[in-house]
């Protein structure tokens, strides 16, 4: 009963105009922090960390808000997609341009930041684009967040071995393929290196498939703009990254951390980025 009652919440909320599932969503940001301990552990510490460490003013409730209205804007882009690309501002649009022309395909990097589902949604006006997701372990989430995200010319692949077969492939016939670099990879898939000054684990895997045909990688945010406003999209090219793993990984953290002080408090600060897996090696001290 529990798992039907969440399902027809998410699907409401996903049909209301974009403004109130905005609120709907600060709201629920708001409940999980005031009503769990767990999530709290989370996210203070994280968040407050980074914004002490840059100067940023601390507005703990604004970020609270916005880290629900990630599940609020996932949702109504799920629903609402052609409604959503009129209200996505796309900036640098000629930077992206340029990267896929040169016939490398391109790499799509995205933390969970305001409204990133829009972001391959914009990409597939133009060109398809293989994306690499990490099914959810509960069957009935999965089945709403892959039903939410099929949209034309967007392929999801997992993260295993196939996955990353069909990425190459993907590049291999000039396309654009997408990963999260901000999540947390499985035991041996990562290197431990500095994330906002602490160790976290980090997969390199976006720097080895740029580097087997000198493929472009690009870094996109999409800042949430408002109630109601939609987002602001931009483009960042990253320079070449190393053939080093632990080198590359380094280099890619800086510029998730880049991207992420575009917008501080949209980003999904109740995520645990310093975990160990099972199976890596333990982080150095």
């Amino acid at each position: 009963m529990r798992k039907l009652l969440l399902k027809l919440t998410l699907n409401v909320i996903a049909v209301l105009p974009l403004f109130l599932a905005q609120v709907i969503g600060a709201a629920l940001g708001v409940l999980a922090y005031v009503g769990s301990k767990q999530y709290r552990s989370l996210f203070r510490p994280q968040y407050e960390a980074v914004v002490s460490s840059h100067h940023l003013p601390r507005q703990i409730w604004r970020a609270t808000a916005a880290s629900g209205q990630l599940l609020s804007d996932s949702l109504w882009i799920w629903r609402n997609p052609q409604k959503a690309l009129e209200l996505v501002e796309v900036q640098d649009w000629d930077l992206v341009e340029s990267a896929i022309n040169e016939g490398h395909g391109l790499v799509m990097l995205t933390p969970h930041l305001g409204g990133f589902e829009i972001i391959p949604r914009v990409l597939a006006q133009h060109f398809p684009a293989t994306i690499l997701y990490r099914p959810s372990r509960q069957e009935w989430l999965n089945e709403v967040v892959e039903t939410g995200r099929a949209y034309p010319n967007m392929h999801f692949v997992p993260t295993n071995l196939n996955g990353v077969r069909q990425m190459t492939r993907a590049l291999t016939r000039g396309e654009a393929i997408g990963i999260l670099p901000d999540q947390v990879p499985s035991g041996g898939e990562g290197v431990w290196v500095p994330f906002f000054g602490r160790p976290a684990y980090t997969t390199p895997l976006p720097a080895r498939l740029a580097n087997r045909n000198n493929t472009p990688v690009v870094m996109f945010t999409a800042k949430r703009k408002g109630l109601g406003k939609g987002w602001l999209m931009q483009a960042k090219r990253l320079g070449s990254l190393s053939e080093d793993s632990t080198i590359a990984a380094t280099e890619l953290n800086i510029a998730i951390e880049d991207a992420i002080l575009v917008a501080p408090n949209q980003f999904i600060w109740a995520y645990n980025r310093y975990k160990h897996p099972s199976g890596a090696e333990l982080p150095p001290l």
